[in-house]
């Protein structure tokens, strides 16, 4: 195949958003260990790629561990297994006020069109989170079952028009449609095309060298950056047709 690195964007992609891998997947993905770099790139924060990925992964060796890379929060954070501990390669953190002044806009924005949910937040959730280099807008908390999430904006009708009115209320950030309830807010230009660029220079490699894999490929989505870097690209409807896609490139591999 000529590639080096296989990217994968993560809800929707790998898994049913917000959920493990399946153990089909994690088998593929141990497989892939031993014969490429895997680089899972998403907004989610560093403790969900552990418990979605790293901790389904049943018998994973250290020499496996040390070809997977965590590309946090659409990239703009990263770590690298070494030494028998996931260690943080680097971080480009929001200040305080950077993060306040997100929540508000999102909060405001989402409050005016009438989409703020807070009424149906399970306990101890939130709908704006935290997630130290980028804010997360998650509709309906963490916590909401993959139906509700679904259903609340397939069309993505109403994040589209949140995201719309937060760039109005603090234009010096970008906000970014992603996952299934979920817009990425942070500073411009930390968006996958940022983060892919840290990949290339962190594990040296071209883009000629990286085959992505997303379900957001379209104009407006949060994998469109890749796209638009001229990086080969598979999309995806969900993670059944990337398990399909994978135990082929594993059999040309055999």
């Amino acid at each position: 195949m000529g590639k080096k690195v296989l990217a994968f964007d993560v809800d929707n992609t790998l898994n049913v958003a917000k959920t493990p891998i399946t153990a089909e997947m994690a088998q593929l993905l141990l497989q892939l260990l031993d014969k490429f770099e895997v680089a899972p790139i998403s907004g989610q924060k560093f403790a969900q790629f552990i418990i979605q990925i790293v901790d389904e992964l049943q018998d994973v060796t250290p020499e496996q561990l040390s070809h997977l890379h965590l590309f946090v929060a659409q990239g703009t954070q990263y770590y690298k297994y070494q030494n028998g501990k996931w260690a943080l390669e680097y971080n480009y953190a929001l200040s305080d006020e950077q993060a306040a002044e997100i929540s508000r806009a999102l909060e405001t924005a989402a409050k005016e069109l009438g989409y703020w949910e807070e009424d149906k937040l399970a306990e101890g959730d939130e709908i704006i989170e935290n997630r130290v280099s980028m804010m997360a807008f998650s509709a309906l908390g963490q916590k909401a079952s993959v139906e509700d999430k679904m259903a609340w904006d397939d069309d993505m009708v109403k994040r589209n028009a949140i995201a719309q009115r937060a760039k109005e209320l603090s234009p010096g950030y970008d906000f970014e449609v992603g996952g299934t309830t979920t817009i990425n807010a942070f500073l411009p230009g930390m968006n996958k095309k940022f983060g892919m660029t840290k990949m290339m220079e962190y594990l040296n490699v071209a883009k000629e060298d990286i085959l992505y894999f997303g379900d957001m490929t379209q104009p407006g989505g949060n994998d469109y950056p890749v796209v638009q870097m001229g990086i080969e690209t598979i999309t995806v409807r969900d993670w059944q047709e990337t398990a399909s896609v994978l135990r082929g490139i594993l059999a040309t591999c055999e």
